[in-house]
């Protein structure tokens, strides 16, 4: 089995974080390959920048949808995830909605820990989309006192999760930006709730699919005429 996780914005060092999170956890029982997207802006924050990632994200799966058995967008606002599910048989997985929907599956309500506060609109709508507004207990940003601080990134995470699970009650924390892959285990090993790696999540929806031999269905909303 070989998957390949299309990184939206072209960022290397996002993509080596993505990567390496992907090969922690397929420990080489599938290949996992991780490339960024030419053209694109350095990181995916609004609708345009979706709008300028999308020509080299139809390139990329044109030119593997023969050689790979799934593909992930790994950006947490699953830009153009609809239009790469309609341009192949192949498994499509998006980030976003695959650590959403198995949170919604290990606890009673789930936070998005979110890197920024113009990212929150973007969520929230998503989060409609998916139709999983009734286990929400939040989308969270980190606090405005660590802005400018010496505090790394793990410890800004640690305290934005912390405040997610007392404030907002919730059970379960999604990681949502690919770029904070594999910080969950540690995370989780503090707070004592479930932590999703986003890239995870979508891996093991992809490897499942491609397992079961299901893919996306053809006959109307991702029919290609």
């Amino acid at each position: 089995m070989k998957i390949l996780i299309i990184n939206p914005n072209s960022s290397l060092d996002m993509t080596d974080v993505i990567q390496k999170s992907a090969e922690n956890f397929a420990n080489g029982e599938y290949e996992v390959m991780t490339l960024p997207t030419e053209g694109a802006p350095k990181f995916i924050d609004t609708y345009q920048d979706q709008s300028l990632a999308a020509p080299g994200m139809l390139e990329i799966v044109k030119k593997y949808r023969d050689e790979v058995d799934a593909f992930i967008v790994a950006c947490h606002c699953d830009p153009n995830l609809d239009l790469l599910k309609e341009i192949t048989s192949k498994p499509v997985v998006g980030i976003g909605e695959a650590s959403m929907k198995l949170a919604s599956m290990l606890g009673h309500r789930f936070s998005v820990i979110s890197t920024s506060q113009h990212s929150v609109p973007n969520k929230q709508a998503l989060i409609r989309k998916y139709h999983l507004e009734g286990c929400l207990a939040s989308v969270r940003y980190p606090r405005k006192e660590f802005e400018g601080c010496n505090c790394n990134e793990e410890q800004i995470y640690l305290e934005t999760s912390k405040d997610a699970i007392r404030e907002d009650m919730a059970e379960v924390i999604v990681l949502g930006c690919a770029g904070l892959a594999g910080l969950d285990k540690r995370i989780q090993e503090i707070v004592k709730v479930p932590v999703l790696d986003s890239v995870v999540c979508a891996l093991i929806i992809a490897s499942g699919l491609v397992k079961a031999n299901y893919s996306i269905s053809k006959i109307r909303r991702y029919a290609l005429n």
